[in-house]
């Protein structure tokens, strides 16, 4: 098998549709008496007539995060480096024809945002820019990580999909993980909301994690944008990239990431909306289809629900998010990509987590376990 399309290609998203909503209660029984849970099962427990056995799902998936995990809970924190863009994304802030002003991070100003993301006790950090290989190319993020890394033990980056060879420069300067989300895995769909600019290029996109697994990268994190499409295909077509990426590139870490559509700068409305409800039916599945899958939430859900989705299987959350460039101590009043919904404070969320009985957890590894061949 040479690359994911070769999968993906053998699937049509009508069909997993019409065999997602035409699950019965009793498919979903039978894949909850099943101690060892395949994808084809997935479509069950994701289905809607999974609603009514959300409670087993949600204990079954909080015992498997802990035999696994443990009570623990890693916080990580995003620095947005930029908001240029060459796309034109209809869902989001950055997109080349938003009349905004643009912004990256000098030197200096990265050094000042880490400086005040440092004081917060933070060792994990996203790196983010929009997609302008002109302006934030490699050599931008190469010089970034070099800036930044005696700093922290664990640097991932969410930036426009690069080459193998550009990967590989960056993980030889310190880079640890990469978000790609394909934002949707229904090709119309996706040509819609993605009409400019190299992002328009569904293939590469859906290719990106196959370049990454060949390069060696540590982690890849996974996720679709949910709104644009039936968030229930998008997840089945994520679990079946997921499973694919484990089997070719076993040496990798794998992560699941949960965005839902929020307000921006752009008037696109959710296609097809997501209840919380669904949202943890879905977090619950994908922990029972997988025990090892980091499952990530990020400060786009609400105060609520995070407190309460802690225990349910979810492994790593953000806090005190900025979504726009120098929002931390250098350019508060720049455009954000997103508004986010939670804003407690690091300090706020720490406490939220420790009431529950977790041990926050601030890296997950150390580059002191690293031998040299």
């Amino acid at each position: 098998m040479n690359s994911f399309k070769e999968i993906f290609e053998r699937y049509d998203w009508h069909m997993l549709e019409k065999e997602i909503y035409g699950c019965t209660a009793l498919d979903v029984e039978r894949v909850l008496a099943k101690e060892k849970i395949m994808l084809s099962d997935f479509k069950a427990l994701i289905s809607p007539a999974a609603k009514p056995y959300l409670e087993q799902m949600a204990q079954r998936s909080s015992a498997l995060t802990k035999k696994r995990f443990g009570k623990t809970m890693q916080m990580y924190i995003p620095l947005y480096l930029s908001n240029e863009c060459q796309n034109i994304c209809t869902y989001c802030g950055f997109s080349m024809i938003n009349n905004i002003k643009r912004k990256t991070l000098t030197d200096k100003e990265i050094l000042d945002e880490v400086a005040y993301i440092k004081k917060l006790g933070y060792d994990h950090i996203l790196l983010v820019t929009g997609e302008a290989n002109r302006t934030v190319g490699v050599a931008y993020l190469k010089n970034a990580i070099a800036l930044i890394r005696k700093h922290f033990s664990n640097i991932s980056i969410e930036v426009q999909p690069l080459d193998q060879a550009e990967y590989e420069t960056l993980i030889a300067e310190g880079l640890y993980a990469v978000l790609v989300y394909q934002e949707t895995y229904h090709k119309a769909t996706y040509r819609t909301h993605h009409p400019k600019g190299k992002k328009s290029n569904f293939d590469f996109r859906l290719l990106t994690p196959d370049r990454l697994g060949r390069a060696g990268i540590h982690k890849i994190g996974l996720g679709a944008l949910f709104g644009l499409e039936d968030w229930r295909v998008d997840s089945f077509y994520t679990a079946l990239h997921l499973k694919y990426l484990q089997r070719t590139y076993w040496k990798t870490k794998y992560s699941i990431s949960f965005p839902r559509l929020r307000p921006h700068q752009g008037d696109v409305e959710p296609k097809v909306a997501m209840t919380d409800a669904d949202l943890v039916q879905l977090i619950c599945a994908y922990r029972l289809l997988d025990e090892d899958v980091e499952l990530s939430m990020s400060t786009r859900e609400s105060k609520v629900f995070r407190d309460n989705i802690i225990n349910l299987g979810i492994t790593s959350i953000s806090a005190e998010s900025k979504t726009n460039p120098g929002g931390y101590a250098v350019a508060p009043e720049s455009l954000e990509q997103f508004e986010i919904s939670d804003e407690r404070s690091t300090v706020e969320i720490t406490e939220m987590i420790q009431s529950q009985g977790y041990e926050v957890v601030w890296k997950d590894w150390d580059r002191s376990y690293l031998v040299s061949e």
